[in-house]
Order: structure tokens, then C-alpha cells, then sequence
């Protein structure tokens, strides 16, 4: 395949702007949510009876983080892809925070060394 065939299939296939950014909006305001909960959660430990060891500022800010790490690594593995496999991308990525996120809920939950500072 020579260089024009590569450049003509790849225009085929780009996204045009205005989808990508739309798609890239709607489920970023979905991981902004999850950045939202994960700040007011830390929050709320924070500013309780026994508050946060150092480990526990650690373990709960780790939520509030990790989202926008998978929103980049999601948008950057998918925008140049077709509109459904973007879509999917962004959506694995939003699984990935969720399971992250119950995951800090459960350990909170149940260890005792995140608090009583």
C-alpha cells in the first residue's frame, strides 16, 4: 500500500471534530461525577470524628485522580477511531473507574488504619 492509499483510507475513517468533542463531553462530565463523589467522599472522612492518617489521605485521594488518568488514557486510545468503538473505549474507561472506585469504598470500609489520625 503506498502512502496516498494509507492517507486516503485513514480520512475515510477520522471523526469529524464536532462528534469527538461531543462524544469526549458527554462522558466526560460522566468522569467528572466520579471525581465529584470521590472529592466530597475524602471530604467527608476527612472532616469526621477520628479524620485521616497520612495513609488514609493516600488511599482517598487515589479516587479523585485516577479518573482523569483513565479519561486521558481512554481518549487518547480511542478518538481516532470510529464513533461506536470511541464510544466503547470511553465506556471501558468509566467501567475501570467504577470498579476502582467501589473497590476504595470497600476497603474504607472495613480498615481501620485510614483513620484516627
Amino acid at each position: 500500500m503506498t502512502r496516498r492509499n494509507r492517507a486516503e483510507t485513514r480520512q475515510g475513517t477520522t471523526l469529524p471534530v464536532a462528534l469527538i468533542v461531543t462524544i469526549a463531553g458527554g462522558f466526560g462530565l460522566l468522569y467528572a461525577y466520579a471525581v465529584w463523589t470521590a472529592l466530597a467522599f475524602l471530604l467527608q472522612q476527612a472532616n469526621g470524628v477520628e479524620g485521616l492518617t497520612g495513609f488514609g489521605w493516600f488511599v482517598l485521594l487515589l479516587p479523585v485522580v485516577f479518573p482523569l488518568i483513565a479519561y486521558g488514557g481512554a481518549f487518547a486510545l480511542g478518538w481516532r477511531r470510529r464513533a461506536i468503538p470511541f464510544s466503547l473505549v470511553m465506556l471501558s474507561g468509566l467501567a475501570l473507574v467504577a470498579v476502582f472506585w467501589l473497590d476504595v469504598l470497600a476497603y474504607a470500609s472495613v480498615t481501620a488504619s485510614l483513620y484516627g489520625s
